[in-house]
């Protein structure tokens, strides 16, 4: 059989990356936005820098002033711009892939309520290691930004989406991964990650898996491969459905 020409496999190309934006449209607007963000904090000048981290942040001084932007401002911008093209990575690897699974909206609530929770909870860590003479003053003026806690809520949430026994290799990796830096001289952001990570677990009621139900022959409760056989749950739709029919 003759194979296509390149001309036809670059369309094919095109038509599966704009298929893949298209039906993650919550990660890649997010990722533009950062992308955005970096190039600023990349061409501004050092107190400039300064100023913009500090002044989006969601430390305890912006919660104190501006409670609502500081929490929701604070996950659209990274620290070092440099880092972009692995958050970027990331992004496609973890939050598009649950984005897809899950949908847009049951995804954006898993990130977006594990990234305050984890951000509020990490600073009152602040507050309370601050009064305890733990910690000096200036730390209320902290630099905390990032969309780590996202990723960390969604890295928990996509325990469910892989079937056994890679689920549990997965989350063995994953539960090291955020759980060595908290037993080995945790930070206050460390403590966010535990706090998102253990939020993205626990938002295995919102994913298809449970909606589908354990599939036969796997007795565990976070089994995903009914919707991978074609079988429904209550709400008539597939575990794992297309991009054109996923629930958003």
């Amino acid at each position: 059989m003759k194979p296509p020409p390149p001309r036809v496999l670059a369309v094919r190309a095109k038509d599966l990356v704009w298929d893949w934006v298209r039906s993650t449209p919550g990660t890649h607007i997010w990722l533009l936005i950062i992308g955005i963000t970096s190039l600023v904090i990349a061409s501004a000048s050092a107190r400039l820098e300064q100023f913009l981290l500090h002044r989006n942040s969601s430390n305890i001084h912006e919660l104190n002033e501006h409670p609502v932007p500081a929490l929701l401002i604070s996950g659209f911008w990274i620290e070092q711009p440099g880092s972009f093209l692995l958050y970027a990575v990331m992004f496609e690897l973890v939050h598009a892939n649950v984005e897809r699974w899950m949908g847009s909206w049951r995804w954006l609530l898993t990130v977006g309520a594990a990234h305050v929770a984890a951000t509020l909870a990490s600073q009152e860590l602040v507050l309370l290691a601050i009064e305890g003479h733990r910690l000096p003053r200036s730390m209320t003026h902290v630099v905390d930004i990032g969309v780590s806690y996202g990723l960390a809520a969604a890295a928990g949430v996509l325990t469910y989406r892989l079937p056994p026994p890679w689920r549990y290799a997965y989350l063995v990796g994953v539960l090291a991964f955020f759980g060595v830096p908290l037993a080995t001289g945790a930070t206050f952001t460390d403590f966010g990650h535990a706090i998102a990570l253990a939020m993205g677990l626990a938002c295995w009621p919102l994913t298809p898996a449970a909606r589908v139900g354990p599939a036969d022959g796997d007795g565990g409760p976070c089994s995903i491969e009914g919707g991978a056989s074609g079988k429904t749950g209550p709400g008539g739709g597939a575990g794992v459905p297309p991009p054109e029919g996923r629930q958003e």
